[in-house]
């Protein structure tokens, strides 16, 4: 199963938005990514339509942070972006009349809500600032990226 870093990618864009104070447009992010600008623009509108970026058509436009990195945690982006599927573990479905299918099913569907329940826990307790001020002490150590 392919891994979705959407949520990293979207961080990485956030804080090089921040740290730059500026506008970027979809283009240049779909260069930061190796993506396409269309994809960009998706995945940006639901960080939009939460509030979190805003974006400014015309000359001097493209996308920007719309509130204080204080205010945006780790979870609000997850939520912003649209991750389908946070752990990429689950249950089988090859045989739905297994008894024994079902019995590990049932087991690893509580223990992957449980771990979910924390980890999105924790991503709240995370803030962009946090993640910005990572950032500020590993640019000044000469390791920007």
């Amino acid at each position: 199963m392919r891994q979705d870093n959407k949520l990293s990618r979207m961080l990485h864009v956030l804080l090089h938005m921040a740290r730059y104070n500026d506008a970027f447009t979809s283009e240049q992010i779909a260069h930061m990514l190796g993506s396409n600008s269309a994809v960009v623009r998706r995945t940006l509108a639901g960080l939009r339509d939460a509030g979190f970026v805003a974006s400014e058509k015309g000359h001097h436009g493209g996308w920007r942070i719309a509130k204080d990195l204080n205010e945006i945690t780790l979870l609000d982006i997850y939520q912003g972006v649209g991750v389908k599927q946070l752990f990429a573990i689950g249950s089988g479905d090859e045989h739905p009349n297994c008894a024994v299918e079902a019995a590990v099913n049932e087991e690893l569907g509580s223990v992957l809500a449980e771990a979910e329940q924390k980890l999105l826990a924790k991503f709240a307790d995370i803030t962009l600032a946090n993640l910005a001020e990572r950032f500020d002490k590993r640019a000044s150590a000469g390791s920007e990226g």
